[in-house]
């Protein structure tokens, strides 16, 4: 159950993504979070990604209960370049060559671990050129700290300026069945170079799976600040949901596995390996997410769950710029 990114980097087919065990989505159980990472590497899910602006840098301390025990096993994957607390609306960056050499070795001593496998940019620093960024970080792997780099959130001429400088193993964006601007220009890029792709949000920040009753969110939960979250997106963004769950009716799975399962076919058509990170804080989610490997769709289902982002209500974030297609 592996997959190879670029740069030669191998990981689990599909990965974990840590920030659902950071209270985001609501109040999470330590003691529970650290049963469901033990589960996830029992069962195969290696590739664990985290940063250190989860939960101001406690999310990396939880994952690194698992990692002291189980290193070996673990493809471990965390970023910086977020000085703010998104949770809080706050979005400063930063990617100065201080600032990088500065976080690596913080998030080393959360993690308590003398190497990462893989060190993204979270986001871009718009007043600090990408070459002096991943220069920096570049400067990491030359002293055995990282041994692969990967971006977040970069638009295509920002991922092409990067791999001038240093090989990029992967290209870390928000990718489903109802995000779909990376296919744009950014997907492409990535393939083209050989740079793998790593899916935030497969499962559309859980609402894909038809679990999420959006109207019922915590106040303190982060989706509220998403449009598409919003009272007047909301209703109308049920209706991709029932798409989902139609095809997943018609194929004997789950709207998550089908959502995962349509990933690994966009992969396949856009030539590139792809590795979604769903987020879970339950065993069970990671057994259903793993099932997904094996779930077959055929042309007309593809065709039926192409068309959903085409009916989706809302940006997928409040700030355009924060994300890729709001600077391509």
């Amino acid at each position: 159950m592996t997959d190879v990114l670029g740069d030669n980097l191998t990981t689990s087919q599909l990965g974990f993504g840590g920030m659902a065990l950071t209270p985001v989505y609501g109040d999470a159980d330590p003691a529970e979070s650290l049963a469901t990472l033990d589960h996830a590497l029992d069962i195969g899910v290696t590739f664990i990604d985290t940063a250190n602006v989860y939960g101001g840098g406690a999310n990396e301390e939880l994952i690194s209960k698992v990692v002291a025990k189980r290193r070996s096993e673990v493809t471990l994957a965390t970023k910086f370049g977020i000085s703010g607390n998104p949770a809080a609306g706050e979005r400063a960056t930063r990617g100065d060559r201080a600032y990088v050499l500065q976080c690596v070795d913080e998030s080393l001593g959360r993690l308590n671990t003398d190497v990462i496998d893989l060190y993204y940019l979270h986001r871009l620093d718009p007043n600090t050129p990408i070459e002096e960024t991943v220069g920096a970080m570049a400067e990491l792997v030359a002293a055995g700290k990282v041994r692969h780099l990967g971006l977040s959130e970069v638009t295509a001429d920002e991922l092409l300026r990067a791999q001038a400088i240093h090989p990029i193993a992967a290209v870390q964006s928000e990718w489903s069945i109802w995000s779909r601007d990376v296919e744009a220009k950014v997907v492409p890029t990535a393939a083209e170079l050989g740079v793998g792709f790593v899916p935030y949000s497969p499962l559309g920040r859980g609402f894909l799976t038809g679990t999420v009753d959006a109207t019922t969110l915590g106040k303190n939960d982060f989706r509220r600040q998403i449009p598409r979250f919003a009272d007047g997106a909301i209703d109308t963004n049920q209706a991709a949901v029932d798409t989902v769950r139609s095809v997943a009716d018609a194929v004997g799975a789950t709207p998550a596995q089908v959502s995962l399962a349509w990933l690994r076919y966009k992969g396949e058509q856009f030539g590139l390996s792809v590795v979604p990170i769903p987020g879970t804080r339950r065993a069970k989610r990671i057994d259903e997410n793993v099932a997904s490997l094996s779930v077959v769709l055929d042309t007309a289902q593809l065709a039926t769950l192409d068309g959903v982002a085409a009916s989706v209500a809302g940006a997928r974030s409040s700030d355009a710029t924060w994300v890729s297609s709001g600077r391509e």
